[in-house]
């Protein structure tokens, strides 16, 4: 089979087009452990954790050579359309990510590859991810102002220097808003993951969706937080919170309204969850 015409990529991408969240699936390939920035809503857990469902999670962490072969168990599936790697770290900060990204394009080009990043390396890496041949990405961009970014971000590590506070969160924000744009530039369908925080961002991302807009992102993502790590204390947004910020938002940026802030090993059609298995031999967490 082949590639599919850009233009009909988010037509079967369940993260991008709402009549497809339903109706398609994707596989998510757990092997990016190691994560360059710490932010405070973040608690990464890998291994006994079956019983959670959230972004940086995963029963295991696997191989490359382990990925493609999860890919090929589901690969007839009517189902499969999208290949994506979404941590439990940051996916541009291990190498493995790319040899993945690799295997699995050489022997599925039919598939659509997606990956999400925190964004803080990618300006280095966008031309090798379009080079092999990713043309979804998602990147996290909660603020477009470092001064709000300082209460997000607890430490980003950059060029071998753990830098804080606005410092990193400047740097943060200098390499999204670049490799964002290059992304966009190349013909690649960027998504803005943006998480509602009460109290820190709540009145600050439809500044966030204009920034967007101007890069050329394609549709953005409002998710609430879940109160972890950090701001564990902190209380999730109310659904008028999330609807009404989604309204504003909209008035500038396609939204997407149906994300179920999967975990880093998901398989499956996210509207359609039914239950939840494992594969024994590699222990990979499914939904079907």
């Amino acid at each position: 089979m082949k590639s599919l015409p850009p233009k009909r990529t988010v037509e079967f991408h369940p993260c991008y087009s709402q009549p497809a969240h339903t109706k398609y699936g994707r596989v998510h390939l757990p092997v990016a452990s190691k994560c360059n920035i710490l932010c405070n809503y973040c608690d990464r857990k890998i291994g006994d954790c079956y019983h959670l469902y959230r972004p940086g999670v995963t029963s295991k962490v696997i191989s490359p050579e382990e990925a493609l072969e999860i890919v090929s168990n589901f690969v007839k599936e009517k189902w499969l359309k999208v290949v994506g790697i979404a941590g439990p770290g940051e996916p541009l900060f291990n190498q493995e990510t790319f040899r993945t990204l690799e295997l699995v394009g050489e022997r599925y080009p039919e598939l659509i590859l997606c990956l999400s990043t925190n964004g803080l390396l990618l300006p280095r890496y966008v031309e090798d991810l379009h080079d092999l041949g990713v043309r979804t990405l998602t990147v996290t961009l909660n603020v477009v102002d470092p001064w709000i970014g300082e209460k997000i971000y607890s430490r980003v590590r950059w060029e071998n220097k753990i830098l804080n506070g606005v410092e990193g969160a400047t740097v943060l924000l200098r390499n999204q808003l670049t490799g964002i744009k290059k992304a966009a530039e190349l013909g690649i369908f960027v998504k803005i993951n943006s998480v509602l925080i009460p109290g820190v961002n709540n009145g600050h991302l439809v500044e966030v969706a204009r920034k967007a807009k101007s890069l050329g992102v394609y549709i953005q993502n409002i998710t609430p937080l879940i109160p972890l790590g950090r701001f564990r204390e902190l209380k999730s947004p109310s659904c008028d919170q999330v609807f009404q910020t989604r309204l504003q938002c909209e008035q500038i940026i396609r939204q997407f309204r149906l994300c179920k802030q999967c975990r880093a090993d998901s398989v499956g059609i996210p509207g359609l969850e039914k239950g939840r298995q494992v594969v024994p031999k590699l222990e990979f967490h499914i939904e079907t």
